[in-house]
């Protein structure tokens, strides 16, 4: 008689005992026929203090390392096959061959994600980097001279003194949707003695961490003295934008441009 889900089901209460060496292929096998419900009669046992929590502590962390392969393999849009059946309940001699299966299969996983992590960490660097360095040839076109420094070309000599005042910036890239909360703070904090400039990133850029797509700008804050540059600088951190270096000059520019645009080449070919 198949077994079914109401309560009006008749149902028998049985006392079965079994030796240690048979309590398993026993409970395994009334568990595929799915048609008994067994009760606890060692409820006033405290759980750790019971005799087989080894072997259940085993299966809940191979259950937690299937679903985790399961969610892997589903992220990377590879079919499961499920043919509906489902298996036997393994030998106890075969648990051990299991446990060590599925752990060499997470350690590898785990291993192949964070270096693919890494990749599109570094890639995407890279890749803000050379928006940046892109976007200063538009911010910075004044310069006649590509060997001239930020410094000299902007801040004229004054009267009587030999050395130009110092005028430095701060280039990075920050999400589009933080982009007017930190530049209404940085105006506030600086009190409107920073310069300003930002340009958009025109291509969705991908979070190595979510994996979602993420629209970003790149920004130039140009001030004048050390105090104000570590203002500046604690404002980018605590907006959480990402700061890159900018050289002074076009032609280390137009250098490193050269340099990033090799590596993310590279990159690319490895990907």
């Amino acid at each position: 008689m198949a077994a079914s889900i109401f309560r009006s089901e008749e149902m028998s209460l049985c006392q079965l005992f079994l030796s240690s060496e048979a309590s398993y292929n026993c409970v395994a096998e009334l568990g595929e026929l799915g048609q008994v419900q067994f009760r606890d009669l060692n409820h006033e046992v405290n759980q750790f203090q019971r005799k087989f929590v080894n072997e259940v502590r085993r299966c809940d962390e191979m259950e937690r390392i299937l679903h985790y392969l399961e969610v892997q393999i589903k992220n990377a849009d590879i079919p499961i096959a499920d043919d509906g059946d489902n298996p036997e309940a393994p030998q106890p001699k075969e648990m051990v061959n299991l446990e060590a299966t599925f752990e060499k299969l997470e350690n590898e996983l785990r291993e192949v994600n964070s270096n693919a992590e890494a990749l599109d960490r570094n890639f995407l660097e890279l890749t803000e980097l050379k928006h940046v360095l892109e976007s200063a040839k538009i911010f910075l076109t004044h310069e006649s001279d590509p060997t001239a420094s930020l410094s000299q070309s902007l801040i004229a000599t004054d009267e009587g003194k030999n050395e130009p005042q110092q005028l430095g910036f701060l280039a990075g890239v920050i999400p589009r949707e933080k982009l007017a909360m930190f530049e209404r703070m940085l105006w506030r904090v600086t009190r409107g003695n920073a310069l300003f400039k930002n340009h958009d990133i025109e291509t969705e850029l991908k979070d190595p961490i979510t994996g979602h797509m993420v629209r970003k700008c790149v920004y130039l804050i140009f001030f004048q003295g050390e105090k104000l540059k570590m203002k500046v600088k604690k404002i980018c951190e605590g907006c959480r934008s990402t700061l890159y270096p900018c050289p002074d000059t076009a032609a280390e520019r137009e250098e490193m441009l050269a340099g990033v645009k090799t590596r993310l080449a590279d990159l690319n070919t490895v990907r």
